[in-house]
């Protein structure tokens, strides 16, 4: 089985589109209006993209989020809440019939939370934003779970970054997401840099 590869960021149909032709498995679009990669018109760039779609969004409650992936038909949500939010945030979501990939920041003291698919990039206190910064995390706290690997990812290092992890976390990675690395200008996505991100990815064996 291979991996998952993420396309996040997405802030138009044609590269949403290209995206899925070029054979990623979910689509991210963020919806953060200080982000770069704010997502403007989300009923326009998710058209035609259903349960791959993922809602990536900023709050301190999990039912708006849950309202707006299922009025645009995606079948993802990612959301950045307070840890304290986490476990009602995976319960409300599992209960709407959407999946949750939770974010998991590359920082120690971490509540446990026992979500289906974990988000590991990383942190904000790094980076200063959530998601989306382009750095890559040192790897010393991962999820408690399956997770997809994030921060600074693209087709040239995204092998070695999966492989140069420890045997007990490439048991279980479970693919890769990649933003900001994959663009020809901030929310507008590279169409070779897509492609050679989501091959690169789907040729990892573990």
């Amino acid at each position: 089985m291979s991996l998952i590869a993420k396309v996040c960021g997405i802030t138009h149909n044609d590269d949403a589109r290209m995206a899925l032709a070029a054979g990623a498995d979910l689509i991210g679009f963020v919806r953060h209006p200080p982000s770069p990669r704010h997502c403007e018109d989300l009923e326009s760039a998710s058209a035609g993209i259903g349960m791959r779609g993922v809602l990536v969004a900023v709050g301190d409650d999990i039912e708006p989020m849950i309202q707006e992936a299922i009025a645009h038909g995606l079948g993802w949500v990612q959301p950045y809440l307070p840890a304290g939010a986490r476990v009602d945030a995976l319960t409300r979501t599992r209960a709407a019939g959407l999946n949750l990939l939770l974010p998991w920041p590359d920082s120690p003291d971490q509540p446990a939370v026992d979500a289906d698919q974990y988000l590991w990039e990383t942190a904000p206190s790094q980076t200063g934003v959530h998601g989306g910064s382009g750095q890559t995390h040192a790897g010393k706290f991962p999820p408690p779970g399956p997770f997809l690997l994030a921060g600074g990812l693209d087709g040239d290092n995204v092998r070695d970054r999966i492989e140069a992890s420890t045997q007990q976390q490439r048991k279980h990675c479970r693919g890769a997401d990649a933003a900001s690395r994959l663009e020809a200008s901030p929310g507008r996505k590279s169409i070779p840099k897509v492609q050679q991100f989501v091959s690169t990815v789907h040729a990892i064996q573990l």
